[in-house]
């Protein structure tokens, strides 16, 4: 019998899939606890319009976050950092930081998850961020810290 999956089964395969079972199996087990609905012409129509919305909204997703990386291009952010004698700075800027500081001066919400920081900001200077918008894309920035007066 096929059935459906309507949720990832350790032994069967995963959401969506098509797989064959038993009938028995199916009857006393996948369908009574819902994880497969039974392989009806109508539930495969169901599923490929299901598959076709998804597709077009991971397309749609995609689309949305290369502009914003587009228009995140040139931007910059600046953090002020306490300077001692002799040019020593204290602490670093954290992914965290970075995150309220985007907030605040670009106005774009970014989980500091997803800000990627090849080393941590020690010094003055310039460093290039990576926001990960999308598994496929990822936006740079740029994090100029200042000293603070």
């Amino acid at each position: 019998m096929k059935v459906i999956l309507t949720q990832d089964v350790k032994s069967l395969g995963k959401k969506g899939e098509i797989v064959e079972v038993n009938q028995g199996y199916a009857r006393n087990y996948v369908l009574p606890k819902g994880l497969g609905l039974e392989a009806t012409p109508k539930n495969l129509n169901d599923l490929k319009l299901k598959n076709q919305n998804d597709e077009k909204v991971a397309a749609e997703n995609l689309a949305k976050a290369e502009e914003l990386a587009a228009s995140l291009k040139d931007k910059k952010v600046t953090a002020k950092m306490k300077v001692g004698a002799g040019g020593k700075t204290f602490g670093s800027i954290s992914t965290k930081e970075v995150a309220e500081l985007i907030k605040s001066q670009l106005g774009l919400e970014v989980d500091k998850k997803k800000i990627i920081m090849k080393e941590a900001a020690k010094a003055l200077g310039g460093y290039d961020i990576g926001i990960k918008l999308h598994p496929q894309v990822t936006a740079q920035i740029m994090l100029d810290v200042v000293e603070e007066k």
